[in-house]
């Protein structure tokens, strides 16, 4: 079959496939831990590593795709990264110690790095220039939809079967998208290759591997570590910090660098990265508080946790390609203005709960957000992308990707970090409120009393416990109240993104000509 001759949504389906269950295997093993730390005998701090393994080696070979394809070439880069990634999905369902299991999760990151980028650029370069929303819409079932659906499949599968097939789950599938990308992906002669004589960067390549490494480690294990209190977060930090910033300058001067900084030079390109990693740290951040609220709050169990996020995880699949087309019709910067604005108004929305409220009201907060979202993804994808030439399309997409994944670390770092701080300043303003000689306080103290003597039948003083359960009460309007601060916080960082979106030019709509190039 030759590259023009295949039907554009066999190419979608082929890329799609690879790049839903890589996304899916960064959350399906959350749910997991405490089967893994029991089956294998691991510590609780110990076992996280299952995770931040996979993290670290996946935000390291993001940036490095678009090099790699140029290296190896697109295709025979896909189809390895996709059998290394199978193959380690295997060897991690069969690992007898925790030290196997996080070296194969290593192993299964760096072969998932790429499949997202290149994806990506896949699709944006098979859709002509008009309908690349309609492509972006199609990624972004993947990519909003994942992480929702990862906790729900792992918790079904460790439930019904053992933790081990959240990782065989992944072999069908792998061999079935390695043999429709070998059918219906070809590389574009326009693809920029690896010219034989050319240096290899390899003092770029270490300071990426090292910097980014270093930093998903640290925003994954700051709040353990208490953040810059500990010594082995401080040092990771400055390693980080060197690395990248040193990276930038001298990418910046090489004339075939691993991580092509000069595509910031478009406003769109530069100003979309922007929008796109702060927009997911508000994103992901309130898909972290929620549940979160739910459960420790609300006594609500996982199942019907994930009751509440359903609704707006399907809402989500039936919004996105209406998102897609608008995009063909008016301009998309408006649609990302109201994406914004629906997702500022969600938490806003959420950032009046309390602890009385009922599943409805939960839910429907998840509903407006589950509008915003597509319009806020699809739209930053197709703005962001509209003038990237075709041959900087991998190198584009290599860097837009590694910055929306940063952009949910940085979130999920910084509400749990926010939320125990809130809480705390909150605990200790409203203690300053409580006396025992207030009369308020006497009477709750009373009622409570007599209360647990009715329930323990004990005719002793029950004065300590009552305290306690006033002190427990305290608590957790304490929590409410941080949930409800850093909920008004994410609002502000979208309500702030609005402002500089027409920074970026207009995008294409309906049929105009390429912007990029072929």
């Amino acid at each position: 079959m030759a590259p023009s001759d295949v039907n554009k949504w066999l190419i979608t389906a082929s890329v799609m496939i690879p790049t839903l269950i890589e996304i899916l295997d960064t959350s399906v093993a959350n749910v997991s831990l405490t089967h893994i730390q029991g089956s294998l005998s691991a510590g609780q701090e110990e076992v996280t590593w299952v995770l931040t393994s996979y993290l670290v080696a996946n935000a390291v070979v993001i940036p490095m795709s678009g090099w790699l394809a140029r290296l190896f070439g697109r295709k025979r880069y896909l189809i390895f990264s996709l059998i290394l990634f199978t193959i380690s999905s295997l060897l991690c369902g069969t690992a007898t110690s925790l030290a196997e299991l996080i070296f194969f999760r290593v192993v299964q990151g760096v072969g998932g790095g790429g499949l997202q980028p290149m994806s990506q650029a896949i699709l944006m370069e098979t859709f002509p220039p008009e309908e690349r929303g309609v492509a972006m819409s199609i990624f972004g079932i993947g990519v909003v939809v994942g992480p929702i659906l990862g906790p729900l499949l792992g918790g079904y599968l460790t439930d019904h079967y053992s933790w081990r097939w959240i990782f065989y789950i992944n072999l069908p599938i792998g061999i079935l998208a390695i043999l429709m990308i070998i059918s219906f992906v070809f590389d574009p002669p326009y693809q920029q290759r690896w010219v034989k004589g050319m240096k290899v960067d390899y003092l770029g390549l270490t300071l990426l591997a090292v910097g980014l490494g270093c930093l998903q480690i640290v925003l994954d294990k700051g709040q353990m570590e208490d953040w810059f209190s500990s010594n082995y977060i401080i040092g990771l930090s400055v390693v980080a910090g060197v690395c990248l910033v040193t990276l930038v300058f001298w990418e910046l001067r090489q004339e075939h660098p691993i991580l092509d900084l000069r595509i910031f030079k478009d406003r769109s390109f530069a100003t979309g990265n922007v929008v796109m990693f702060l927009g997911f740290f508000a994103f992901f951040g309130s898909i972290v508080l929620l549940p979160l609220y739910l459960q420790t709050l609300m006594g609500y169990t996982a199942f019907l946790a994930g009751v509440v996020l359903g609704p707006g995880g399907m809402l989500t699949l039936a919004v996105l390609p209406i998102a897609g087309k608008l995009t063909q019709r008016l301009d998309a910067r408006y649609l990302l203005g109201f994406g914004l604005l629906a997702n500022a108004y969600s938490v806003f929305y959420m950032s009046g709960f309390n602890l009385n409220i009922d599943l409805a009201t939960a839910v429907t907060g998840r509903l407006i957000q589950g509008i915003g979202m597509p319009f806020f993804f699809v739209t930053i994808a197709y703005v962001t992308m509209a003038y990237v030439p075709n041959p900087h399309m991998n190198n584009a997409s290599a860097i837009f990707n590694l910055l929306r994944n940063l952009g949910g670390s940085f979130g999920v770092a910084f509400v749990t970090t926010m939320l125990a701080r809130r809480a705390q300043f909150h605990q200790s303003r409203l203690v300053e409120h409580l006396s025992q000689y207030d009369p308020s306080v006497q009477m709750w103290l009373t009622e409570l009393k007599r209360s647990l003597a009715h329930q323990i039948g004990s005719v002793g003083d029950q004065t300590q416990r009552a305290l306690s359960v006033i002190y427990l009460q305290l608590q957790k309007q304490a929590t409410a109240m941080a949930f409800n601060d850093v909920f008004h916080l994410q609002m502000i960082i979208f309500l702030g993104l609005v402002g500089i979106l027409w920074i970026m030019r207009k995008p294409p709509i309906g049929k105009s000509p390429s912007p990029g190039g072929h």
